[in-house]
Formats: C-alpha cells, sequence, structure tokens
C-alpha cells in the first residue's frame, strides 16, 4: 500500500471519528499521528517537532495568561462592569457580545463563555430579565470573537503555520479584517432580527447555572498585574517585528512573570493548559505534514476542482473549501 493511500485511510478515519466523537479529538489526532509513524510516513522527529510546533509553544503560554484572567476574577469583574451599563434588554445584548467578542480574540473561547455565563445569569436576575434571551447571544459572540486574532481558537493558529511554512508573513490581526465584520453583523442579527427569536425562557423547570463565584479573598494587585500582563504580551505580539521578540517568546515570558510574582502558583499554571488542544493540534499537523509530503493533499485539491469543470469560478471554489473544511 502506498504512503499516498495511507495519508488518506487515516485522513478518512479522522474526519469520521471527529464527526462521530467517540474517540476524544486529542487522542483521534494522536492515533492518526502515531499510525502515520508507525507506517513509515512521516519519521519520528517529524511527529514529535509538531507537538512542541512553536504556535503550540504559543498556545501553552496564552493558556496560562488567560487563565490568570479567570482565576484573579478580573474576567467576571470585566464582564460585570460593562455589562451594568445596559438599561433595556437590547443594550444589555449588544454589551455582553461585544465584552465577549473581545475577550474571546484574546482568550479561551470556552472560558470566557465558562466564566462570564454566571455573571450574566447574575445580571438577568437582578434586571429581571430572561437568562435564555441572553445566553445564547453570549455564546455566539464568543465563537465570533475567536476570529479577531491569530491567538483567539487554535484553528487560526493551525492556519498561521501552514502560511509561515508556505514563506509567507503574518501578522497579530490578520483575521481580524474579516473576524471583526462578522462580530459586527454578528451583533447587528441578534439586535435586529435574532432578537425575535431568543427563547423566552418561561415555563422552564429545573434549569440550574453555576453561581458566580466568589473572588473577594483575591488581593486587588494581583488582579491588577494579571489585567497589565495579558495587556503587555497582545502589546509585544502586535510589535513583534518592531521589539524582535517572537509572540511564543512574549506568551512564554508573560506565563513565567505570572508565576514568579505569585499571581498563580506552579500548579495552577500547568492545570491551565489545556492538553486536548495541544494533542489536538500536535497529531493534525502532522497529517497535515503527510498530506503534504505524499501530495495527497494535493490530489484531493486536483479531484475537487477537477469536479468543478477546468476554469472554476473562484466564489464557487471558495463556498466549495468552505463546505470541506
Amino acid at each position: 500500500m502506498s504512503q499516498q493511500t495511507i495519508t488518506l485511510l487515516f485522513l478518512v478515519f479522522t474526519i469520521i471519528s471527529f464527526i462521530l466523537e467517540k474517540i476524544p479529538l486529542g487522542l483521534t489526532a494522536s492515533i492518526c499521528a502515531i499510525g502515520l509513524t508507525l507506517t513509515g510516513v512521516v519519521d519520528v522527529s517529524t511527529t514529535f517537532s509538531q507537538y512542541v510546533n512553536s504556535n503550540v509553544i504559543l498556545c501553552v503560554g496564552m493558556f496560562v495568561v488567560g487563565q490568570a484572567l479567570f482565576e484573579t476574577g478580573m474576567a467576571n469583574k470585566i464582564g460585570g462592569l460593562v455589562t451594568r451599563f445596559a438599561r433595556t434588554e437590547r443594550t444589555l445584548i449588544i454589551a455582553i457580545m461585544v465584552i465577549v467578542g473581545v475577550m474571546s480574540g484574546f482568550l479561551s473561547n470556552t472560558g470566557t463563555a465558562a466564566v462570564l455565563i454566571p455573571v450574566v445569569c447574575g445580571i438577568a436576575d437582578e434586571s429581571g430579565y430572561s437568562r435564555s434571551r441572553l445566553l445564547m447571544p453570549l455564546v455566539f459572540a464568543a465563537a465570533l470573537g475567536g476570529n479577531l486574532s491569530i491567538i483567539g481558537a487554535p484553528g487560526n493558529l493551525m492556519g498561521v503555520n501552514a502560511l509561515q511554512e508556505m514563506g509567507l508573513s503574518t501578522s497579530f490581526f490578520m483575521y481580524a479584517p474579516v473576524g471583526v465584520p462578522m462580530l459586527l453583523v454578528g451583533i447587528s442579527y441578534f439586535v435586529f432580527i435574532g432578537y425575535r427569536f431568543l427563547p423566552d425562557g418561561k415555563g422552564a423547570v429545573g434549569a440550574t447555572v453555576e453561581k458566580q463565584k466568589d473572588f473577594s479573598d483575591i488581593p486587588k494587585w494581583k488582579q491588577t498585574v494579571s489585567l497589565i500582563v495579558l495587556i503587555l504580551v497582545i502589546l509585544a505580539m502586535i510589535f513583534e517585528k518592531q521589539i524582535g521578540v517572537s509572540i511564543e517568546i512574549s506568551a512564554c515570558i508573560g506565563a513565567i512573570i505570572l508565576v514568579l510574582v505569585g499571581v498563580l502558583s506552579e500548579k495552577e499554571a500547568l492545570a491551565s493548559i489545556d492538553l486536548k488542544v495541544v494533542f489536538l493540534f500536535g497529531g493534525s499537523l502532522t497529517l497535515a505534514k503527510a498530506l503534504d509530503t505524499t501530495g495527497a493533499g494535493e490530489l484531493i485539491a486536483d479531484k475537487i476542482v477537477g469536479l468543478l469543470g477546468a476554469d472554476p469560478n473562484p466564489i464557487v471554489l471558495l463556498l466549495v473549501i468552505f463546505i470541506v473544511t
């Protein structure tokens, strides 16, 4: 069996497994990576170099930097402060989507949503609005906000990695020209159209939401330092070329500072690293490398373009790419 065929079989296995989710995504990616290594499609050094890829290190560093905001309660404070200025339900939806979208652009989407859900529920209870009408915009904003920067979502970093391997330059806000309009359109949709379709939550029985955590025992200096470090790390990433420090190094420096000054303990910092994302990232990059080196990726591309004709419409081709990915 050729290496190209083996790679395609592992690609099919990965796609089916991702759809069914009977096996954890990170484990599926790692099974694929190890399988490709055992069958000789990629060598050991190539496989494991993907798990310590510079973008994986960036992801790990930002997990720690972002977790400091969550652990100290600074994320809750930011969310609560902004949403308290809203006077009507619609303005509250706008405020929630703006703050969640912006935070998701630099922090974990899941973490941002998980932390701010209790905050929003508390605000809804105090103001008399339905929780269910506020939570759906929150979740959508968390997903849309991930497209504001290269660190907004793991998938963004995979795209950056592919561009870097092709020798193309990347920037911290390279996704923003598309991500910002997407977020604004999403907010506008909920304000003018989606607002009418939000569930009112009436008659809901047994709906429970985790209570907002009390951060009153956290020293204010920890909250302040966590926010300052995040801002400085983001600025360092934005001006990467000017200061001559790569973005993954900036993220690691920020994480180290937070542990050294005591904002996070070493145990908390290690616990904040989502190994599922690391394994998913490393395994997926190994599969991508195999698709490239064996020509399987080019074969798939040729087949797709062939189905669309000799001179496919760019818009149709773009639509097909969106559907396939």
